[in-house]
């Protein structure tokens, strides 16, 4: 993988796999913005890769509002000269069953992922097109395919599928081709949240699932990064409107 000269944009890289991205698209050669809501932890990314040595930005960005996307873009471009990477792994989770879930939590969980990605491939699209190049990574989730607790997270994550087939269908005239990850069992803060919802351990929530999956293991962000970075590469130009899932598992 070569994305010397290329310029990579990630949401929600501030930790886990927005994270393990940046550090993988930086190893590759790419200048990278490291774009979180909570800007210390997205200057402490961007820290940490410019002391090995790679150019990396980190921004305050909250996906849900226009503004603060537009702003994220146009300092990308301001910084870097050009966009060539969009990434949106941006997004949080506010489970509950269907009876119990709050009109707030619809909505915020909505706005974050599925509004979010679109504010970001929008303004994204507005530099590529000029360029007539370029690469959308959208992230989703195995709960796209329906998840007892998570009715606006599978929302929303389907959502997200069906944007970038038609994204892609819209945009691969310049040469730009939008694709959709869809992790499986990740280990980040936000499989944490789910052991706490359910009450149990960590450390348990990880054990059972790692013994009924094919692959007899959890996934790790950066098993999601590498899938992320072959699709942000040249050799994957011919590639679009495809949905991958990164789950160990069928």
């Amino acid at each position: 993988m070569s994305l010397t000269e290329k310029v990579a944009l990630v949401t929600g890289a501030g930790r886990g796999i927005g994270a393990a991205t940046a550090r993988r698209l930086a190893a590759g050669g790419a200048a990278v913005v490291v774009s979180d809501i909570d800007y210390a932890v997205a200057e402490a990314t961007a820290a940490s890769l410019r002391g090995e040595g790679s150019r990396a930005l980190a921004v305050a960005c909250d996906v849900s509002r226009r503004a603060d996307v537009q702003a994220m873009v146009e300092r990308t471009v301001a910084e870097f000269g050009r966009l060539d990477v969009l990434v949106t792994c941006a997004g949080l989770i506010r489970d509950n069953l269907v009876y119990k879930m709050t009109e707030e939590d619809w909505d915020l969980v909505i706005d974050t992922h599925l509004k979010g990605s679109f504010l970001c491939a929008q303004a994204a699209q507005a530099v590529m097109v000029p360029q007539k190049s370029g690469r959308m990574v959208l992230i989703s989730s195995t709960s796209a395919l329906g998840n007892r607790g998570q009715a606006n997270y599978s929302a929303a994550k389907m959502g997200i599928q069906g944007l970038a087939r038609t994204l892609a269908l819209e945009l691969g005239r310049y040469e730009i081709t939008v694709n959709v990850v869809a992790p499986g069992f990740i280990e980040t803060r936000m499989t944490e949240a789910t052991a706490e919802r359910m009450g149990i351990s960590f450390e348990q929530l990880t054990a059972g699932f790692a013994a009924t999956n094919p692959i007899p293991r959890t996934g790790q962000p950066e098993d999601v990064a590498g899938v992320i970075a072959f699709l942000a590469d040249d050799e994957a130009s011919y590639v679009t409107g495809q949905v991958i899932y990164v789950r160990g598992a069928p």
